[in-house]
This record gives C-alpha cells, sequence and structure tokens, in this order.
C-alpha cells in the first residue's frame, strides 16, 4: 500500500528536475498534494479538478475557498472510488 501511495512521487521524480523555478515546484507539490488527498477521501480527481477549476474563477479573489478542498466536497455514491 505504502509504495503504491509513494510512486507518483517517484514517477514525478524525474520531471522535478526540469522545474524551472520554486514556484513551479511549489505547483507541482500542490497538485500531487491534492490527487492523493481526492484518493485518501475516495473523490475522483477528474471531477474534482473539473468542479474546482469552473467554479474558482467565479469566486472573488478573497473568497473562503475552502469548501473546495477534496474533504470538503460532497460527491454522489456512484462517483465514489473503492482502492484495494
Amino acid at each position: 500500500m505504502l509504495e503504491r501511495d509513494i510512486r507518483p512521487f517517484t514517477t514525478g521524480r524525474k520531471a522535478w528536475l526540469f522545474s524551472d523555478s520554486v514556484a513551479g515546484a511549489k505547483a507541482s507539490a500542490i497538485i500531487y498534494s491534492l490527487m492523493l488527498t481526492c484518493r485518501a477521501c475516495n473523490v475522483e480527481p477528474y471531477t474534482y479538478l473539473l468542479r474546482v477549476l469552473t467554479e474558482l474563477p467565479q469566486r472573488g479573489a478573497d473568497a473562503d475557498i475552502s469548501d473546495l478542498l477534496p474533504f470538503n466536497v460532497a460527491t454522489p455514491p456512484d462517483v465514489l472510488l473503492t482502492f484495494p
């Protein structure tokens, strides 16, 4: 189980060598963190990103976006994933 959870990081390690800036590396780390949080919360990542990327532009710069975090997103039961 642990090996499966760290596989995205080991796969991305070579890609991180080409992060041209600290901001780019930080953005990659945020995306990996969000995707693994989706997985831990049984939220389908593509559906989650689609929802977040359509709702974020409609909110103000100072708006509270904590409801868009993966563990706060309510998903219908048919969208839930199960992991062995």
